[in-house]
């Protein structure tokens, strides 16, 4: 065969090898001839960022998050009528972060770049709100999700140009984590490529976050998007993961300095059988001491999309018995929903709003330490959220 019918055979063979179902092969990873033990480097952040990571995996204590884009907080917006505006959004972030007694049940607040360089109506920055509070600022960094070339119809997720220093400066606005978010899809797959560039780029972003003093959250989001059973959400969880905390140790990342954010795993969100509170946290268990080391300090749930109140069953059903991490929360719309009801942009409804907070934060906490019970739930805590192809 020609030098150049080779190369072409091997090119084509390469492509197709990549947009393959992840299932199918052994792991995008496995083709490394030989893989070197990675040996963890001492940053000069090492001692502040387990701290800092403590602080946030405290008991009975979660993340409220808050790091919607000015598109998306537009959108929140627009369910209750109110126009998409700094002042606006402004308002409703003021109304969440100044809520009295949070902190109680809030560990950390992830924000969006103009929130965290925001100020209050009467000139407190907000970071300092979270901190009176004992709440942890937190930033989200990355730059959203593009189509990834090559794979089917899958994304990728960009921001590591210009990361560092963007951290840096985050740092000495008061910030002290990060969010990078990237998803995985399993009815498009997943193929091993986006597996890849998914795990890859997290752990760029948690290196590059702990070299400047901010704690990582790592977040390949597992999206509810399919028909699938839960049994397939399992399969390509834990190769998710493997895939995540091998590019982790590759890149000399800090296990106790980080802290997760997955998906729980559950059956997709059109699959003809739905999961009890039982089974997602049996299988999520499984799944996360399978792949997860225990000197990762805490476990923080996205809800995905999830009612207020299944988020909530869920967590707690996860809580009743010990686990080696802190097992907790990080939830935006489960957390907000009820309270941008109540808000309805009208300053005479500020304060209930922010009661309606501090009821969802409270449960939420109570899930944590697994003592969460439904009775009295509302209407409005029991209707679903999820949205399909859902984007930040």
């Amino acid at each position: 065969m020609a030098a150049t019918s080779f190369a072409k055979l091997n090119a084509t063979s390469s492509q197709w090898i990549a947009q393959q179902p992840f299932n199918q092969r052994t792991g995008s990873a496995s083709f490394s001839p030989a893989r070197r033990v990675s040996v963890v480097r001492a940053g000069s952040y090492s001692d502040e960022l387990v701290k800092t990571a403590k602080t946030i995996a405290s008991p009975g204590r979660g993340i409220l998050a808050i790091d919607e884009s000015n598109a998306t907080c537009g959108k929140r917006l627009a369910s209750i009528g109110l126009d998409n505006t700094e002042v606006n959004r402004q308002a409703y972030r003021q109304l969440l972060l100044t809520t009295p007694g949070l902190g109680e049940y809030i560990s950390g607040a992830i924000m969006f770049e103009e929130t965290l360089y925001q100020s209050t109506t009467d000139g407190k920055k907000m970071v300092d709100c979270l901190i009176e509070q004992n709440i942890v600022p937190g930033i989200k960094v990355d730059k959203g999700l593009v189509p990834l070339p090559g794979s089917n119809n899958e994304s990728w997720c960009q921001g590591l140009d210009g990361l560092a220093s963007r951290s840096a400066e985050y740092y000495n606005q008061g910030a002290r984590f990060a969010k990078w978010r990237t998803v995985v899809s399993i009815p498009c797959g997943p193929s091993a490529l986006a597996v890849k560039e998914a795990a890859w780029g997290l752990a760029r972003y948690a290196s590059i976050s702990q070299d400047n003093g901010l704690v990582p959250i790592v977040e390949p989001e597992i999206l509810l998007d399919g028909d699938h059973s839960i049994d397939r959400t399992l399969e390509v969880a834990e190769k998710v993961w493997s895939e995540v905390f091998f590019y982790l140790a590759q890149n000399n990342v800090m296990f106790e300095g980080i802290l997760l954010k997955p998906s729980m795993v559950t059956p997709g969100a059109e699959h003809k059988e739905k999961a009890s509170p039982e089974t997602i946290a049996k299988y999520t268990l499984t799944m996360l001491k399978r792949r997860v080391p225990p000197a990762v300090p805490g476990i923080m749930f996205l809800s995905g999309g999830q009612s207020e109140m299944e988020a909530t069953l869920n967590l707690n059903a996860m809580n009743q018995t010990p686990n080696p991490w802190h097992v907790s929360f990080s939830y935006a719309r489960a957390l907000q929903n009820t309270v941008l009801k109540t808000w309805q942009g009208l300053p005479e409804n500020v304060d209930a709003a922010k009661q309606s907070l501090l009821v969802r934060a409270k449960a939420n906490s109570l899930a944590q330490l697994g003592k969460y019970t439904a009775e009295g739930e509302s209407d409005d805590a029991k209707k679903g959220m999820f949205v399909k192809g859902y984007t930040y």
